[in-house]
């Protein structure tokens, strides 16, 4: 007597569908690590950006100035100081006057930044192309929320800033651009502190520092040299 199956189907995957299946965990396997591991290395970038931030404020103080206490940007070039060309938007000085105590020009770019290279010395060649921070024009040990340093991709009303002296109201309709920090960045303050902030936390400081400049020098604007 012959068994009966009736209906039913006996269902069971062949070695080709086997091996489809472990081809497509593989991949997604695959795809997994490889942002985690893209995630990973991003966070490292930007913590050597905060890191190179808080080195370039530990030169600023550091750096023996004609009267001790100033930093270079509120010494008149004929005492050693860079004011007269930082107020003229001229970026690049700064850390040059101060390449002593910074000992690497590598630590003025911040590892995202795609548009810039560092330089191999302080001397030849050195501008604005191996710097990727912004100077505070104001900043001073007096006022210790006063910008210093920090990443320079700005944009004001969507369109992003050039190299030169950049004056920024209370008011300024300031954000970041996608680059680097993917709508995030990095400022260093006058009291050595980095701070990451996103886009409404750049409008919130730009706006505290504004008035803090204010009480300080009568003058409501924040001054940066971009390079």
């Amino acid at each position: 007597m012959k068994s009966r199956i009736g209906n039913q189907e006996i269902a069971a995957l062949t070695l080709v569908e086997v091996l489809v299946v472990i081809s497509v965990v593989a991949i997604l396997a695959l795809m997994t690590d490889f942002g985690a591991s893209a995630n990973a290395k991003k966070k490292a970038q930007r913590i050597r950006c905060v890191n190179n931030l808080k080195q370039i404020g530990l030169a600023y103080r550091v750096w023996p100035g004609p009267q001790g206490y100033q930093y270079q940007t509120r010494v008149s070039v004929k005492n050693g100081g860079v004011e007269e060309l930082v107020q003229s938007g001229i970026a690049y000085v700064s850390y040059q006057v101060m390449s002593n105590e910074l000992t690497t020009p590598k630590l003025l770019i911040c590892p995202l930044d795609t548009n810039r290279f560092a330089a191999t010395s302080f001397s030849i060649g050195f501008g604005n192309q191996n710097v990727s921070y912004f100077v505070g024009v104001d900043a001073s040990e007096s006022l210790p929320d006063a910008w210093l340093a920090g990443d320079d991709n700005f944009e004001i009303s969507g369109v992003p800033v050039k190299s030169g002296l950049l004056e920024l109201a209370t008011n300024t309709p300031i954000a970041w651009t996608a680059a680097r920090h993917r709508f995030v960045g990095n400022i260093g303050l006058a009291d050595g502190s980095v701070q990451q902030v996103t886009i409404s936390g750049l409008t919130n400081l730009l706006s505290h520092t504004g008035l803090a400049i204010l009480s300080y020098t009568g003058l409501a604007t924040n001054r940066l040299a971009i390079p």
